[in-house]
């Protein structure tokens, strides 16, 4: 019998298939007080007829808007609330760059970025989202036919082109840091407008510092420092604004994702994710969201592993810009909560 894949649903069966085998690790932080973060049921205000699906990415803008993009039918699509949980609409619907969600950030001039894992690309839309300003990256050809998921570095310029990004940030100068994590292990910086400027890691992973097992998140620090999640290591690394390596945070277990404060006191926040699958064990060593100082200082914990709200499974992203109030973004779950610290 004869038949053929849609272009999309072959691309995300390579793509889940070809993802890296990750050990799960306990934090081995001791005496770590709990935090009062309380869930806000029912906050998200879902379109009828229409639901979420894999929760990749969560981001808010300076009016406290919420972006967040997902993997959901026909594809990646990113959806806006307002600060009250009211839907306001969707961007970029039918966008070529759109084809596997990985996340979402917004830059200091509420200025909104996606990062495609299938696609390969990063998208700078204006803030209304009406508008394409930049495109990193370069979406494979139709015309190449049914491509394999590469596992090395990504031809024919690997200056300019990815292989799975998984993020990307910015600093004061408006330089923009890029997490492309899957099969490139590395992390790459380029100036305002697009032009490579460095990178630390590469095509092989590796456990030394200067080295990546799936970088799979990255902030950047109003210093300027940039803080990888490094997943296969299950460490947080330190890179200072020209990616030399500083240190790396390895007590809050395995890295999936990070997320830094706004004001001018900045916190870290790190996930230790219920990992996909739920193999044994992990429910008992997994779950937790981790707020420290930048200078790795652990203040505190909060969540625990599980399939019902508000237990987390898999916490893929966070959006930490006010530390009082987290969104949270799941895989497995398909859903994102709101957390708010109570009154102490």
């Amino acid at each position: 019998m004869n038949f053929k894949l849609s272009s999309l649903t072959a691309t995300a069966a390579l793509l889940l298939c070809s993802a890296p085998a990750v050990p799960q690790a306990a934090a081995t932080v001791q005496n770590v007080p709990d935090l009062p973060y309380k869930a806000t049921p029912n906050f998200f205000q879902i379109p009828a007829g229409d639901y979420l699906g894999e929760t990749q990415g969560v981001a808010t803008n300076s009016k406290g808007d919420i972006f967040v993009f997902f993997r959901g039918n026909p594809g990646a699509r990113l959806w806006e609330f307002d600060k009250t949980g009211k839907f306001i609409r969707e961007i970029g619907k039918g966008y070529y760059g759109f084809l596997f969600a990985h996340a979402v950030r917004v830059d200091a001039q509420d200025n909104i970025w996606t990062v495609d894992e299938g696609a390969n690309v990063i998208t700078k839309f204006s803030p209304d989202g009406a508008k394409i300003l930049m495109v990193l990256g370069h979406r494979p050809s139709v015309l190449d036919g049914l491509l394999p998921t590469l596992h090395g570095p990504n031809p024919p310029d690997e200056k300019y082109t990815f292989c799975r990004p998984t993020d990307v940030a910015w600093d004061h100068q408006g330089d923009i840091f890029v997490a492309d994590g899957y099969c490139n292990n590395r992390v790459v910086k380029y100036d305002r407008d697009g032009r490579f400027l460095a990178e630390v890691g590469g095509a092989a992973r590796g456990k030394e510092l200067g080295e990546f097992n799936l970088p799979h998140g990255l902030q950047v620090d109003h210093e300027g420092n940039v803080y990888v999640a490094d997943r296969g290591n299950n460490r947080y690394v330190v890179l200072d604004n020209n990616l030399e390596p500083k240190t790396a945070y390895t007590n809050v277990g395995t890295a999936w994702t990070d997320c830094i404060s706004q004001g001018q006191h900045q916190y870290l926040f790190a996930s230790n994710s219920n990992p996909n699958g739920n193999a044994p064990g992990t429910w008992q060593r997994t779950g937790q969201i981790y707020k420290m100082e930048l200078d790795g200082t652990v203040l505190g914990k909060f969540g625990y592993a599980g399939k019902l709200a508000p237990g987390f499974q898999v916490v893929h992203a966070i959006d930490c810009r006010n530390p009082d109030q987290l969104i949270v973004g799941e895989i497995e779950s398909w859903r994102v909560q709101r957390f708010v610290l109570e009154s102490q």
